[in-house]
């Protein structure tokens, strides 16, 4: 593991123990990047199910979006996609497109389905 790799990683953990008591808060605290916007959105997935995404925008263009992954709260980062937006937290990437979205677990392979599949939110819900 080189420097950056052990830096990114450190960054990471320090922001997902910060983003632990984000879930409580509704608010994240990160002095180093300050966030422009906090947007909360309610997604109806298929099968019934339902999430809870939090984002933050930063002032820098970066945003974070922050959800329970099996009960677990994980703070997701953004990062390049082909359309939409992309966000990777450990092996789950949460990938919206407009209104809609879906999560996946990257460990079930390239191909394989969403886990949480057909979110859809109403505009500025």
């Amino acid at each position: 593991m080189d420097i950056h790799q052990a830096y990114t990683r450190a960054a990471l953990a320090t922001v997902m123990w910060l983003a632990a008591g984000a879930v409580m808060a509704d608010s994240l605290n990160v002095p180093e990047i300050p966030v422009d916007a906090t947007i909360v959105r309610q997604y109806h997935c298929q099968d019934g199910k339902s999430l809870k995404v939090t984002y933050y925008n930063s002032h820098g263009g970066q945003s974070f979006a922050l959800l329970l992954v099996k009960d677990k709260a994980m703070l997701f980062v953004d990062t390049a996609a082909g359309s939409g937006v992309k966000y990777v937290a450990g092996q789950y990437t949460w990938w919206t497109k407009g209104n809609s979205g879906d999560l996946y677990d990257m460990m079930a392979g390239p191909n394989a389905a969403p886990i949480i599949a057909g979110c859809s939110s109403a505009p500025g819900a």
